[in-house]
């Protein structure tokens, strides 16, 4: 390990048990996945192998993500807070971060509470029955109230299928088929979307062009692209080169 990077764990402000949170975020998707934590030997372990490792308060040993599920998750880049006693780890995970098979493990949802005409609370077996009903509701609120809103949440729910592969679901089949099937469907809605345009029909083009967004995130899933990658290379082009690319 560099002088460099020892100094900058030393500024880490460890608990009394010698451990910091770790929030662990997709990415691509920026969905949080888990917290757990990390001591300094998992800490420079993440850092060492580029797959995440923590601290198992509860076998009170070294846990090294994914190793016996094969769900491992490789680390993007590490930060840590104002007041270095919280890390945030960005990761590209390779199937779901959750132990109950889901993509996350934040599932469950406090507030708003959706009520159930029983009990007027949401129970525990409604989010094992309804789990992507359940996560698909969880922090949208915001994102839906905004214009290209749906674009965050197609991207997450893409990245949901890909961990979770639930049996039956079109986003699965694609991602079980890999690389060439999906640029195959892309290259495909590409050719309808110009049909329909040449056709004059905006109905037919509306239902194109839907088809082809759709595709068109599920490639940058498979090819861990986010989203935000792209809003950043047009924002580099239009607003601070006004006189680039699209002038």
């Amino acid at each position: 390990m560099s002088d460099n990077m020892g100094a900058i764990l030393d500024q880490i402000k460890w608990d009394p048990q010698g451990l910091i949170p770790a929030v662990v975020q997709d990415a691509v998707s920026k969905d949080v996945l888990m917290l757990a934590y990390m001591n300094r030997e998992s800490l420079e372990r993440t850092v060492a192998t580029g797959e995440t490792w923590f601290w198992s308060r509860s076998r009170s040993e070294l846990w090294h993500k994914g190793a016996t599920s094969g769900h491992t998750q490789s680390v993007r880049e590490i930060r840590y807070d104002c007041d270095a006693d919280t890390l945030l780890v960005q990761v590209v995970p390779n199937g779901p971060a959750c132990h109950t098979g889901r993509r996350h493990c934040f599932y469950r949802q406090l507030f708003p509470q959706a009520e159930d005409k029983a009990t007027g609370a949401r129970t525990e077996a409604d989010a094992a029955k309804h789990p992507a009903a359940t996560e698909n509701d969880r922090g949208r609120t915001v994102a839906s109230q905004e214009r290209f809103g749906i674009l965050a949440q197609l991207e997450s729910l893409i990245a949901e299928r890909e961990a979770e592969r639930p049996e039956g679901a079109y986003t699965t089949y694609l991602f079980e088929k890999g690389l060439d099937k999906i640029l195959k469907k892309v290259g495909e809605e590409t050719a309808e979307t110009i049909i329909a345009a040449k056709n004059n029909d905006n109905d037919e083009l509306r239902f194109e062009v839907s088809d082809l967004i759709f595709h068109l995130l599920v490639l940058l899933r498979e090819r861990k692209l986010p989203l935000d990658d792209i809003i950043a290379e047009l924002t580099a082009r239009h607003v601070l080169k006004p006189q680039g690319k699209f002038r």
